[in-house]
């Protein structure tokens, strides 16, 4: 009965899907918009202003009204591929952990591959908790590209295999996806497949492309057709003429582009302009092969190199440049090209040139094109270009997003003197700042060193004199995550303190006395006297630092710790002083009880000495650390997990009422917890969020824990407390950007619509 219940649940939630276009709680990203790479863009054959776009941080984005607007969708991981159904235009789908089904125009997602009933668990205990479906059976391995015939929509074509050690197939199911046979076997891993849209049945064709093989699949048989010689494709798009003969586009090795319409017995190369060009980016209109775009960087002209776009009109035979940039930081931005805000603040090579290209099926006029920070589209065949990322503000002077953000960040914060003067810490994009309380942005890090801008991990206001601000930044992003330090010694991390005083509009570096470092938290003593305020700072390698002067001079303080090299990562103080300071892990092979262990520290005078606090058993990577306002023997441990076990062992939530000498889990359903909030107005409200597509909310004091509704990005750092309302939060993330939202939605499945794969299951 109670399973008969839970199925009518998910149909009437399938039913309503478009009642509920706003998440639980009204959560919306908060922003300035891009800030990170994205990809694959993609165009729906029935609607021109339906397109999708991926990113490397595990978001997935749709727009309706042609990249005016865009709402991300998660599926626990990052979109591989999107493919819309050539019959149905509700019906897409994409490939993330798994093979998911839209069939309400990119509202609910449903698993399609594998079958909810092979789920036997979800493997995520490595650092980032990357998820791996188990599944039993698995007869297609991880598929890595697929296609939709086009007079049946329950024919489709997947390739699939271990992408580790092989085999490799293409198969096909004729059921949508509810059974599959092979094909044929496949030499490597296939990066697309095409199908011949205007062909009749009988004549149509199926081209499958992997970096070494191009292989074209009739009634008939299989024929192979040769690749540009001596190197690995990749990038490739194929379209085919009235007559059904396929043209194709191949980028080798990221560096030379080439066409072929003869099968592969010629390959053109493309050619336009002087220099050592190199060609990233190709695609072509699957129903208009005559017509291409191609990515490009160092052509030499005069004096200058330039990146952008070139077009073909007569299947790669002449090239033109519709995007043309010089290169150089200071080099003015294509007269053509209508950026945003990132061009502006960084120059027009800070994104780089395109990473990938679209052209839509049924306009060959219509391209979009993603970077290291941007989409853009062209409607005109690349005369024009417009950023649909971010747009100007009708309120204020900076920038806000159009719900297309890729960004980390770190924390969201408030000037104590100005309600409407908020800022958010981020990575690669440096410290931004609101004047209209989060309705508009502008990149705030005037006076921070060149090489300290990449990243600003935290701020902190002094409580009493109105403008002064304190900054820690640094070159190094992404810290703690491992790929940052497994193969860079921390010696060479570059970045310290500024300090602020008209409320962060303007910075002075503030750090005599410090190494250079990657400088990761400031924590205030506000006891401390306001013309000499003491201050503490992590040095991720360095240890700890300090100073009594507000930041004029700083001096090391690491007595007792034991660690070489040590991660300092995050301090915190409570009511009466006592100082913890955590030192993340530097190990990621899930051993514990080594000398790469995390640890936590206690100092009872000032930092001058350190004292070992015990992990809890088995917990090794100590990640953020609450302490109860009132009560400083009750402390909050947020931990991330071991790579050991399916899904990780040591991490989540643990309590400790004697201050540190004993713990008890609280929390285990998320064992990769980044951070511990406790609520300014009532010590017993707490709010925690990690890598496991869920923030969670405690009102009894961290006893027990729920999941809220509407949040559901993979990757989520901290949450922060609305000040202005007590139900609201704000939540960064590790490549989402900030989200705002109440905590009492509706819990309903979100995106995901089958139970099984449903976050925090």
């Amino acid at each position: 009965m109670n399973r008969f219940l839970v199925r009518l649940g998910l149909v009437f939630i399938l039913i309503t899907g478009a009642a509920h276009a706003q998440r639980p709680g009204n959560f919306t990203i908060v922003g300035p918009g891009g800030g990170g790479a994205m990809f694959r863009p993609v165009v729906s054959p029935h609607d021109p202003n339906t397109v999708l776009v991926a990113c490397d941080m595990t978001g997935a984005y749709i727009t309706h009204n042609g990249g005016k607007s865009w709402r991300m969708f998660n599926l626990r991981g990052v979109a591989e591929f999107f493919v819309f159904d050539p019959n149905q235009k509700d019906v897409i789908y994409v490939k993330s952990t798994a093979l998911w089904r839209s069939e309400d125009n990119g509202d609910s997602w449903k698993l399609v591959y594998p079958k909810p009933t092979a789920v036997k668990g979800v493997k995520m205990n490595s650092d980032h908790s990357d998820e791996d479906v188990i599944a039993d059976p698995n007869p297609l391995g991880d598929i890595s590209a697929m296609a939709i015939d086009p007079a049946n929509s329950k024919i489709l074509y997947a390739a699939g295999g271990d992408r580790k050690n092989g085999p490799f197939s293409l198969n096909i199911s004729r059921d949508a996806g509810e059974s599959w046979s092979k094909l044929s076997d496949l030499p490597a891993a296939a990066l697309k497949v095409f199908v011949n849209q205007a062909a009749s049945e009988d004549q149509r064709s199926t081209v499958v492309a992997g970096s070494n093989f191009i292989a074209i699949r009739t009634l008939s048989g299989t024929t192979n057709v040769p690749v540009p010689a001596g190197q690995k494709i990749t990038d490739i798009s194929v379209g085919f003429t009235p007559e059904g003969n396929p043209v194709f586009y191949a980028i080798s090795d990221e560096r030379t582009a080439s066409v072929s319409d003869d099968l592969g017995a010629n390959w053109r190369k493309v050619q336009f302009g002087k220099g050592d060009i190199k060609q990233r980016a190709i695609a072509t209109s699957l129903l208009h092969p005559e017509i291409a775009y191609v990515s490009y960087r160092d052509l030499e002209d005069g004096a200058l190199k330039y990146m952008g776009v070139a077009k073909t009109t007569d299947t790669g035979r002449t090239w033109k440049l519709v995007w043309k940039e010089d290169i150089d930081p200071s080099g003015k931005p294509g007269a053509n090209v209508h950026d945003a805000w990132i061009t502006p603040k960084f120059g027009s090579d800070w994104a780089e040139n395109p990473l990938t290209l679209s052209v839509a099926n049924q306009d060959a006029n219509l391209v979009y094109a993603t970077d290291l920070g941007r989409t853009m589209k062209s409607s005109d065949g690349g005369a024009t270009w417009n950023a649909v990322y971010s747009q100007k503000s009708s309120q204020g002077a900076g920038y806000t997003t159009t719900g297309l953000d890729v960004t980390t960040s770190y924390g969201y914060h408030f000037d104590p003197f100005d309600k409407n003067r908020q800022f958010i810490s981020t990575t690669d994009i440096g410290l931004f700042r609101s004047e209209d309380g989060g309705k508009s942005w502008i990149q705030s890090t005037d006076g921070v060193p060149r090489d300290w801008r990449n990243t600003t991990y935290w701020i902190v206001f002094d409580p009493v004199v109105k403008g002064r601000a304190w900054s820690v930044n640094s070159w190094t992003h992404d810290l703690p995550r491992p790929k940052m330090w497994r193969r860079s010694g921390v010696g060479k991390y570059r970045g310290g303190v500024c300090i602020s005083n008209d409320g962060g509009k303007t910075w002075a570096k503030s750090n005599n006395g410090m190494d250079q470092t990657a400088a990761t938290f400031i924590l205030l003593d506000p006891t401390s006297p306001v013309d000499s305020r003491t201050l503490y700072v992590t040095g991720f390698g360095r240890g700890l630092y300090k100073t009594t002067n507000g930041g004029k001079s700083w001096t090391l303080k690491n007595t007792g710790i034991t660690q070489k090299e040590p991660f300092a990562w995050r301090i915190s103080r409570d009511n009466k002083g006592t100082l913890y300071l955590l030192i993340s892990r530097r190990s990621e092979d899930g051993s514990n009880g080594t000398d790469k262990d995390g640890a936590i520290y206690r100092s009872t005078d000032g930092a001058e000495h350190w004292t070992p606090v015990a992990m809890p058993e088995g917990s090794n990577a100590p990640n953020g650390l609450a302490i109860d306002p009132k009560d400083p023997d009750r402390l909050y441990l947020a931990t991330w997990a071991r790579a050991t076990g399916e899904h990780g062992d040591g991490g989540g939530i643990y309590l400790s009422e004697d201050a540190g000498k004993t713990w008890k889990q609280v929390l285990d359903r998320d064992r990769h917890i980044y951070d511990i909030t406790i609520d300014p107005r009532d010590a017993k409200i707490l709010y925690a969020a990690g890598f496991e597509s869920s923030a969670w909310i405690s009102q009894d004091a961290g006893e027990h824990w729920t999941r809220i509704p509407g949040f559901n990005f993979k990757w989520g750092h901290r949450v922060t407390p609305d000040p202005e309302n007590p139900k609201a939060i704000y939540i960064t993330t590790f490549g989402g950007g900030v989200w705002h939202g109440t905590v009492d939605g509706q819990d309903r499945a979100l995106d995901i619509a089958t139970p099984e794969l449903q976050p925090a299951k």
